[in-house]
């Protein structure tokens, strides 16, 4: 057994001799009674779905994993929601000790299907950030639409990457070599390019590509969606407009302002309470966790009362939490272990010793 094997075992022994004995849970509620954590989902599916197969695993939970974080969050928190987190803004109303806040990023139909159903179970509220222009829409943003036809082996990296080439000249933007040009690296790469590309030039590369990168199969929630969630407890924010970086768009003012006139559109149908469709229209997650404090500014200028970030820190609560807020976010192997088995100690050592810090004021 090499040296380095026998280290990873130690510590993994070392990790679960602490968090069962109960010395890590005693260090979280004595280090983080004043912090709220904002754990965030992208994903959440079955195995057996078809929609499995294809899509991205850096951004995808098993509704199996999902339902023991969901025991774990109960077992070691006090699960707020996100009217819980305005009104302690707005008027200092207090946050129970080890206060968290579940999130999901985009308006990912499976969320409705897996998640909700398990939130349910549990008695657990949550808050989703849709991106106005995905509800309603069947496929999802570009760049998982490239990383599924990739999966399917309905578009490879060399041909997308001499698309990229013939309208941008360049497919990795003289950025890595050898293995990181090749197999997902590679495809993340290509995806970076395509971001930085002129929108014109990437519309061409996606419009080339339109059979391969289409699955036929709904993805993204609908306006219908929107009242089941809410009925379900599961709160709605915004995630922008259109799913790109603010740091990237063209136009801030559409990203921030056209969100909100878009998201009160569609829920005065559903909204006899103002205060109600008001509320999701006053909190925004950042699309790609891309901001600087200009955009956050100009955010809380359009109307924006709590923005997050994907910044994991923990959130020191105080007297108010911050209107800037960073959130955690973690993938299968944070998890569970190479058998696909839950395991809590990982998931604690992950959480609790987050840095904690306040992001503004």
């Amino acid at each position: 057994m090499g040296a380095s094997i026998a280290r990873a075992m130690l510590k993994d022994f070392a990790r679960k001799c602490l968090y069962f004995s109960g010395a890590l849970g005693l260090y979280h509620r004595l280090r983080n009674a004043d912090s709220l954590t904002v754990v965030m989902f992208h994903r959440t599916l079955r195995p057996d779905d078809p929609r499995w197969a294809s899509c991205d695993p850096d951004y995808t939970l098993g509704d199996d994993l999902f339902a023991s974080s969901l025991a774990f969050f109960k077992r070691h928190y006090r699960v707020v929601s996100l009217q819980d987190v305005l009104r302690a803004r707005r008027d200092g109303a207090g946050l129970p000790p080890r206060a968290l806040l579940i999130s999901f990023d985009d308006g990912w139909l499976d969320n409705v299907d897996y998640a909700l159903p398990a939130l349910r179970s549990a008695g657990l509220p949550a808050v989703m950030f849709v991106a106005a222009d995905a509800v309603g829409a069947k496929q999802p943003f570009y760049q998982e639409r490239i990383v599924a036809a990739w999966r399917r082996g309905t578009l490879s990296l060399e041909a997308l990457a001499a698309s990229v080439v013939e309208h941008d000249g360049d497919a990795f933007g003289g950025v890595g070599h050898g293995g990181e040009r090749a197999g997902i690296a590679g495809l993340r790469r290509l995806i970076a390019r395509l971001e930085t590309m002129p929108s014109a030039s990437r519309r061409a590369v996606l419009e080339r590509h339109a059979d391969a990168l289409d699955d036929g199969l709904q993805h993204m929630i609908d306006i219908d969606d929107l009242g089941r969630l809410r009925a379900g407890g599961v709160e709605l924010g915004l995630h922008g407009k259109s799913h790109v970086a603010m740091t990237r768009a063209e136009n801030l003012a559409t990203e921030l302002g056209g969100a909100r006139a878009a998201m009160a559109t569609m829920l005065a149908p559903q909204s006899p309470h103002a205060g109600l469709a008001s509320d999701a229209c006053a909190t925004m997650s950042f699309p790609h966790g891309a901001f600087d404090d200009g955009i956050a500014a100009q955010a809380r200028e359009a109307g924006y009362e709590l923005l997050f970030t994907s910044v994991p820190v923990l959130n020191p609560v105080g007297d108010k939490p911050s209107w800037l807020l960073g959130r955690t976010g973690y993938e299968t192997d944070t998890v569970a272990d190479a058998n696909g088995t839950f395991r809590p100690d990982r998931l604690a050592w992950y959480l609790f010793r987050r840095d904690s810090r306040r992001l503004a004021g």
